[in-house]
């Protein structure tokens, strides 16, 4: 199986940014724990912080990959283009937050992308990526 990891505005920061949230492990330190404990699967990531680069990368990876983890950001409770894209691709997206998005912000507590979004993995950490791919993988 073939998988794109999809990351948005400021996750190239988790490690860094606000670690009593985010822990102090990297994106790119985990991703190389995560393609070790999934070796039968292709996994690519990807992370922008602009939104239309967002949805380019989307809409590439039909017919490229089988399944895409995507952790949309602050982008999760704006888009509707985002959560467009996703219902367009004709492909499983699995959204995920790394946060509980649902104990923070009242304005975090609506996401537009996990409504089109097939699952949505929330609060798990960055454990919540793994989560996504075992869940891509029984579909």
């Amino acid at each position: 199986m073939k998988i794109l990891i999809l990351n948005g505005p400021n996750l190239n920061l988790i490690g860094k940014r606000e670690p009593e949230i985010y822990g102090t492990q990297s994106l790119d330190d985990f991703f190389v724990t995560v393609r070790q404990r999934f070796p039968d699967c292709v996994i690519d990531s990807f992370q922008s912080n602009h939104e239309g680069v967002l949805i380019d990368k989307l809409q590439e990876a039909m017919g490229k990959y089988d399944g895409v983890v995507f952790n949309p950001g602050g982008y999760a409770h704006t888009s509707i283009a985002l959560a467009d894209t996703i219902r367009a691709i004709k492909i499983p997206v699995v959204e995920v937050h790394i946060s509980n998005i649902y104990e923070r912000e009242e304005y975090r507590h609506h996401s537009y992308t996990a409504e089109a979004a097939v699952k949505s993995v929330v609060g798990r950490g960055l454990e919540g990526y793994a989560e996504a791919i075992r869940y891509l993988l029984q579909l």
